[in-house]
């Protein structure tokens, strides 16, 4: 499949329901603004942003004790702050439809564990309100962090909405994550009370987590209360000096009516959540976002880009580490039902997905390339197998997605729905470029830049480029970009991250190229981070765990976002003298990095490698040996004066040119690039 064909134009009724299409008219209505086509209000909701996000405000009704002052203030992206004066609560909005329709359904949910249920909005809020009523009487003040371990199942659910309604602090880590792994995320937010549960299930296999649970208990100091979830039926929770509550318990007792509740209603700087990415060097990145940036930005998103409502229900494949779970939990903004799922996505079959997402009747079906890759390879056809007939949207994200993906939707789940792709990322905890209603599917294709996202490709030199591959870079702020890095004195870890190659400009790490029409290709990163199966992964989480393994004196991880969909990640490793890399090396490498990190971490291939290459001011030559796996001379990705030993570089193009390894390259496309 060619790279840009047109699979399918939405007919013009279906646009003429959308939500963008009545915010159109509204704007007309309320503003005397008419737009041609979708770029043309783009490129004003761009040039004229005081005035775009403050009628998102006044358009989606947003809730404040007190008048916002003025839309933005500051002079730069780093300094810019949104809706100063306002005081907003998130969890007040995500559970507004339940005073609409308290008896509809609000999570369809199931897992290994347990079976396919429902949860109300009326028994949503109203578990909400008394955990959140709980965790007041236990002294959880506004700003105090509270932190989970917990899977993708509505008490967690629970637990965020009533952190984030008392005015707390949230942030959360998958349970497959190990026990070093958390403790550097959590270690940094010094959090007061943490959500525990037992262990998960994963491919029909009970992980006992207790273990993990003590250790991250013991190298927590700030830590006053655990509150104890018996999910996974290992029974007691691990022995702890501190003060342990039943999650039951707390759930326990009489309803408190919506009235009696009071939502804290937070500052325009008023830290929502912290989520965590990494980098390539140090701790991972502990991103925090403001309750009014998300709340502005999510309710444009899933409204407007995503054309939820109360109508929907929304699935997407994700566990609780990833920002997708935030973004999914979001779809209540829009009074859109959300779908949970915990346990393997490939468990009872590796056409799991569908049947879980047609069972629920959701009607956005979402996953990774890499998990549609694999169903694609084993010959799935959803269609021939399940009911299909809800599903009119499927959602692919998380890693670039491929024209046959996007062809594969249409041969063999619906030949009408609206497949949408989008990128953006834990940064932002939303899209930058994604779904647009209306427009035509092309394979590949991202449909266009969304709205108040100034977001275009520019060379080296910070050139415009359309047509042409370059750097995805963010001219203007916008409201969900993170507030700070959570202790990151003088923001100067932020701006590192994202400001040190054009000034005052957000460089994202990725490759991308926009049609003359305003769609637009992703091509992967363009830094060093490493893309798992569409979860970002710092370089660092791997060397830290390789750091106590003692035959391994140094080492090198890259990951290759291959043409046909997939992933190559090989660890390169500098034996320390006398040792070889036999199998049981292997095998306790690989099972290291599984327990001390995740599943994620465990690398495709790995490699013994006469020596690490490194830059003259002592960097790991990361990007250089990607570049080289992907097919790029060496005499273009690196300059020799500039390497410690110029001569080391030779050994990885050698490797590079291997023929396993070059036949990973030869499935790519017309028109599409692999580096």
């Amino acid at each position: 499949m060619k790279e840009g064909t047109l699979l399918w134009t939405p007919p013009p009724e279906r646009f003429a329901q959308s939500n963008l299409e009545r915010y159109r008219m509204w704007l007309h209505a309320e503003q005397g603004l008419l737009f041609g086509d979708y770029e043309e209000l783009w490129r004003w909701s761009t040039a004229h942003p005081d005035t775009f996000w403050g009628g998102i405000w006044r358009y989606f009704d947003i809730l404040s004790d007190t008048p916002y002052d003025r839309v933005r203030t500051g002079t730069g992206m780093l300094d810019t702050q949104w809706f100063v004066g306002s005081r907003v609560n998130f969890a007040e909005h995500a559970l507004r439809h339940e005073s609409v329709d308290p008896d509809s359904v609000v999570f369809c949910h199931s897992s290994e564990i347990r079976p396919l249920a429902q949860m109300s909005w009326g028994e949503l809020g109203g578990a909400v309100r008394r955990m959140a009523t709980r965790l007041r009487a236990m002294g959880i003040a506004p700003g105090d962090r509270i932190v989970s371990y917990m899977p993708n199942i509505p008490e967690t659910a629970i637990a965020m909405l009533a952190t984030t309604a008392i005015g707390a602090v949230w942030s959360a880590a998958a349970p497959e994550f190990g026990a070093p792994t958390v403790i550097e995320r959590f270690g940094q937010i010094e959090p007061k009370l943490a959500f525990f549960a037992d262990g998960y299930s994963f491919g029909g296999k009970a992980f006992d987590r207790r273990s993990e649970i003590a250790a991250i208990t013991d190298a927590l100091p700030s830590l006053e209360t655990i509150v104890w979830l018996d999910y996974a039926g290992f029974d007691a929770a691990p022995p702890s000096p501190i003060a342990s509550h039943s999650f039951a318990d707390l759930l326990a007792g009489p309803p408190i009516p919506r009235e009696d509740f009071r939502y804290e209603r937070v500052p325009h700087d008023h830290p929502l959540w912290i989520l965590f990415s990494s980098g390539t060097t140090g701790l991972p990145k502990a991103i925090t976002h403001s309750h009014v940036g998300i709340v502005a930005e999510h309710l444009k998103v899933k409204n407007l880009h995503m054309n939820l409502s109360p109508a929907k229900r929304n699935f997407f494949y994700t566990t609780t580490g990833w920002m997708m779970w935030n973004s999914v939990l979001s779809s209540m903004l829009a009074g859109s039902s959300a779908v949970l799922y915990d346990g393997s996505p490939v468990f009872g079959g590796i056409d799991a997905l569908w049947r879980i997402a047609c069972d629920a009747r959701a009607t956005v079906f979402g996953a990774s390339p890499t998990l549609v890759q694999s169903m694609r390879a084993a010959g799935v056809k959803p269609s021939e197998r399940f009911d299909v007939s809800s599903i009119d949207t499927i959602f692919v994200g998380g890693a670039p997605a491929t024209p046959d993906i996007f062809a594969w939707f249409y041969e063999n789940v619906r030949d009408d729905a609206w497949v949408v792709s989008s990128s953006g990322g834990t940064e932002l905890c939303s899209a930058l470029v994604g779904g647009v209603p209306g427009k035509p599917v092309r394979a590949g294709e991202i449909q266009g830049r969304q709205l108040g996202m100034d977001v275009h490709s520019w060379s080296d030199d910070g050139d415009e480029l359309t047509g042409e591959i370059g750097e995805l870079v963010v001219t203007s702020p916008f409201p969900s970009q993170p507030i700070y890095f959570w202790g990151d004195e003088g923001q100067k870890r932020y701006h590192a991250s994202y400001f040190e190659t054009f000034p005052d400009v957000w460089r994202h790490g990725d490759l991308i190229k926009f049609t003359d029409d305003g769609g637009c290709y992703i091509y992967g990163r363009s830094d060093s981070t490493l893309n798992r199966f569409g979860v970002r992964i710092g370089t660092a989480e791997i060397y830290r765990v390789l750091e106590g393994v003692a035959e391994v004196s140094d080492s090198l991880i890259v990951c290759c976002e291959m043409p046909d969909g997939g992933f190559y990640m090989p660890l390169f490793v500098k034996l320390a003298p006398g040792h070889s890399l036999d199998a049981d090396l292997v095998k306790r490498i690989n099972r290291q990095l599984r327990e001390q990190a995740s599943p994620r971490h465990v690398p495709d291939e790995i490699v013994a490698a006469p020596s690490i290459p490194f830059t003259l001011t002592g960097k790991k030559m990361e990007v250089p040996v990607r570049k080289l796996l992907m097919g790029q001379p060496a005499s273009k990705v690196a300059s020799r004066d500039a390497m410690a030993d110029p001569g080391v570089l030779d050994w990885y193009a050698d490797f590079a040119n291997r023929p396993e390894v070059a036949a990973l390259r030869r499935t790519a496309k017309e028109g599409a690039p692999v580096a």
